[in-house]
């Protein structure tokens, strides 16, 4: 019976250690595998274009014809960056600032990755992202050319309308990237960095404007609201008290809101443009992008199926 029990107890042992060398060959051949990749040289699956220039215009009057990543160097910046370029048909180069499109990057940041800027730059433009205060600041107030501003904005039944803003500017960090702007360029969405009047308060319209707020963030209040705007919003923004509009806002799924989505501080805290829809309703997707002036109108209005163009929406 022992000697049985001993005969069992070996055959099972030389099975396992059948078992652990087959192991062995395959972990060893794995290992050989691994280490081949190891030595093949890495492959960047980015692809940025080679042209550079002070901004995407400058790409674009270089001869470049299509959209995707670029690097430019505005005239006062130490060294080149990363930007998306949305060149259209009619040679126009749009650097673009900002992109919403479906909520996968967080917007609530502070200070310093405001400044810097965070999310992510893609070669088919679908990521989200904030190209960076210190960026836009470098890129906005280069050279005697003035930009325009251009909003663009999508809800969530596919409508897409636009607003322009002329001589558009971020001041530099000592003045908390201040956004100023000429005036109201035009387009179908309406001014809501003018403010809006929400029938609250005849002050409505005159505390949620825009023009001349400095940057806030959680971490740095600029507003001119006794709480902290950004806070309350979860998110950086040129806040008043605190706005009509707000590109950073918490994205909400299907637009539409409640005081009570928005948590404990029940305030409107959503991709917010309320000359088109109310504050309680949160856009799909949004695009801020800068071109000069004196290309803002060319190809606008072009028809083509029906639908009116606008670079890559």
């Amino acid at each position: 019976m022992n000697w049985q029990q001993t005969n069992r107890d070996h055959s099972q042992l030389q099975g396992t250690l059948e078992s652990n060398k087959k192991r062995m060959l395959d972990l060893k051949q794995m290992s050989i595998q691994l280490d081949q990749k190891c030595q093949d040289p890495c492959k960047d699956t980015v692809e940025i274009k080679p042209t550079t220039g002070k901004d995407c215009q400058d790409i674009a009057n270089k001869g470049a014809k299509t959209s995707g990543l670029y690097y430019v160097k505005p005239l006062m910046a130490k060294e080149q960056f990363l930007v998306y370029c949305e060149i259209d048909s009619f040679g126009r180069g749009f650097t673009v600032l900002q992109r919403r499109r479906d909520g996968s990057v967080d917007f609530n940041k502070d200070w310093v990755q405001y400044k810097e800027g965070f999310g992510y730059l893609s070669p088919d433009d679908t990521t989200e992202f904030w190209l960076g205060n210190e960026k836009m600041h470098l890129l906005s107030t280069q050279s005697s050319i003035p930009y325009v501003l251009r909003i663009e904005l999508t809800d969530w039944v596919g409508n897409k309308k636009y607003a322009d803003y002329a001589m558009f500017k971020v001041g530099a960090e000592v003045d908390m990237y201040r956004l100023t702007y000429a005036y109201y360029y035009g387009g179908d969405a309406g001014d809501a960095f003018d403010g809006f009047d929400f029938g609250e308060d005849p002050s409505d319209k005159f505390y949620t404007s825009h023009n001349g707020m400095q940057f806030s963030t959680s971490d740095k209040d600029n507003d001119k609201f006794q709480g902290n705007c950004a806070m309350q919003d979860g998110s950086g923004w040129w806040m008043n008290r605190c706005h009509a509009a707000h590109l950073n806002g918490k994205y909400y799924q299907g637009g539409k809101y409640t005081e009570k989505d928005a948590g404990e501080s029940g305030y409107d805290n959503g991709i917010i443009w309320a000359t088109w829809h109310s504050r309680w309703y949160s856009m799909k997707e949004t695009t801020m992008k800068i071109i000069p002036t004196s290309r803002i109108t060319a190809g606008d209005g072009q028809q083509t199926g029906g639908v009116k163009q606008f670079g890559g929406l």
